[in-house]
């Protein structure tokens, strides 16, 4: 066999590895639904779900948990999925930053009994932008 030939099969070799490492790492998006589905049958892939924080009157998020005295890494909370799935989610580390008024949440991670640990929390907060501004004759060069 030619030198040229092998490093030809380890270059595929390497890019077959990469391509399987990738894929076995990459998560789906969920609903509370299929991710409990998913534990019930033993299934303990990591999934992405989406969704917001229910409010109350004064739009102030309900159901937080986190009292960084006793635990800072400890930070519990409620998310309503896209199929309107209420959900009781752990995250074991400290709260996020601009949690309260996040917009959207993403979650990573399982669920465990009858909560969903969390791994990452990715948050959508709300724009800078707020559309009373862009009436008021804001506006935006383009160069």
């Amino acid at each position: 066999m030619k030198k040229s030939h092998i490093f030809i099969m380890a270059i595929i070799a390497v890019a077959a590895a990469i391509i399987l490492s990738t894929t076995a790492d990459a998560s789906v998006y969920v609903g509370f639904g299929e991710a409990r589905q998913r534990a019930a049958e033993g299934n303990t892939t990591k999934v992405h779900v989406v969704g917001k924080l229910p409010r109350d009157a004064r739009k102030q998020p309900i159901g937080l948990e986190y009292d960084p005295m006793t635990d800072p890494n400890y930070f519990a909370f409620t998310l309503v999925d896209s199929t309107h799935i209420a959900q009781r989610v752990v995250y074991n580390n400290p709260k996020p930053q601009d949690f309260d008024a996040s917009e959207q949440v993403v979650i990573t991670g399982c669920m465990k009994g009858n909560v969903f640990m969390a791994d990452n929390i990715l948050l959508k907060c709300p724009s800078k932008y707020v559309k009373k501004d862009l009436n008021e004759g804001a506006t935006a060069s383009v160069k």
